[in-house]
């Protein structure tokens, strides 16, 4: 077989519509658009629209709320991390990052506000990390092995007394 003797299977090619070639063609004058008015013209998008009927999506009950400030963050469980120092993606000497995760390929920070560190996992080796959020469990489990975890955004500590007063 050459290259100029390729052809594409019979029927995976439809010829296009030739529009507005006469009125034997078929697709003449108005080339199948109807008359006149606004969706015989280009660029017309009319997404939605009913006919003046109240379109579905007005018609529907609004259920729930989304929160425009919700932080999403990405998450990062000891185990992964475990792996990536054995394989030596990581090294357990330096202090580990948003950054470095994300280089050793067990991040993706586009669209994130972060990483999140989880427990799922063991860890075995003494490792110093920085990150936006991490579980209690996780922590313990660093610091079990004894590393540290320092925690950019802290949660805020729930108050007994503060939650009594309040109410």
């Amino acid at each position: 077989m050459k290259l100029n003797e390729m052809r594409d299977n019979p029927g995976a090619h439809l010829k296009s519509k030739r529009l507005g070639r006469g009125i034997g063609s078929g697709k003449g004058k108005t080339s199948g658009k109807g008359v006149k008015g606004q969706k015989a013209r280009e660029g017309v998008s009319l997404n939605g629209f009913e006919g003046g009927q109240l379109p579905i999506y007005r018609r529907l009950p609004k259920r729930g709320f989304h929160n425009l400030f919700r932080k999403e963050y990405a998450p990062v469980n000891l185990g992964s991390i475990d792996r990536a120092l054995a394989s030596g993606r990581l090294l357990a000497d330096q202090p580990i990052t948003a950054e470095i995760l994300q280089t050793a390929g067990l991040a993706r920070l586009n669209k994130v506000d972060g990483v999140r560190l989880l427990a799922m996992g063991a860890i075995t080796r003494p490792i110093t990390i920085t990150v936006s959020g991490a579980s209690v469990a996780a922590i313990a489990a660093v610091e079990a092995a004894g590393g540290s975890v320092t925690v950019l955004v802290p949660t805020a500590p729930v108050d007994a007394a503060t939650n009594a007063s309040s109410v």
